[in-house]
């Protein structure tokens, strides 16, 4: 099974067991995505102020490149019109399959408004920045121990389980 292939499909339920209470299996599903997009905001702020954000996709590849186990996180972003946009896509490709390969956490986010109003729509000298691929850094583990960024790694590990190799994450209003 492709990346491409896994990328459209829905999530299975989190419990088989009938036995278990009807009430709760929906419920744990928004839960568990409502908390994600909470530490995934949280992490964003904290890892910007701290200077552990890159964004930009030629930026993140650079990066990936050069020191991949600095690595700690991946996020991608795109709108509904960037789903057309076929080199962004081959890009987006190219990053899942290097996270992938080096163990590296990645989920997608669909709105970029959103996301730049958390990091910020644009550099200092005034460009818009490119927010399609940000990575958080982590250069020394032992240094920055973040909850959002262990919850976000749960939440990943819980999405491969269930098949969901890049899960999709709704940021909070």
């Amino acid at each position: 099974m492709t990346l491409e292939e896994t990328h459209g499909q829905e999530p299975l339920p989190e419990t088989s067991d009938s036995s278990s209470s009807n009430s709760s299996s929906s419920a744990p599903s928004g839960s568990r995505m409502q908390n994600a997009g909470k530490a995934l905001q949280e992490l964003l702020v904290s890892s910007q102020r701290r200077g552990y954000l890159t964004a930009g996709v030629y930026e993140s590849a650079k990066l990936m490149n050069v020191d991949p186990d600095t690595v700690a996180f991946c996020l991608l972003a795109a709108d509904e019109e960037d789903e057309g946009d076929i080199a962004l896509q081959i890009h987006f490709t190219l990053i899942q399959a290097f996270c992938c390969e080096n163990d590296i956490d990645i989920v997608r986010v669909s709105d970029i408004q959103k996301l730049a109003s958390i990091v910020g729509a644009s550099e200092e000298a005034g460009e818009p920045r490119d927010l399609h691929c940000i990575l958080i850094t982590n250069p020394n583990e032992d240094a920055w121990k973040d909850p959002a960024l262990e919850k976000l790694n749960l939440f990943c590990e819980e999405s491969r389980n269930i098949n969901d190799w890049v899960p999709n994450i709704t940021l909070p209003e």
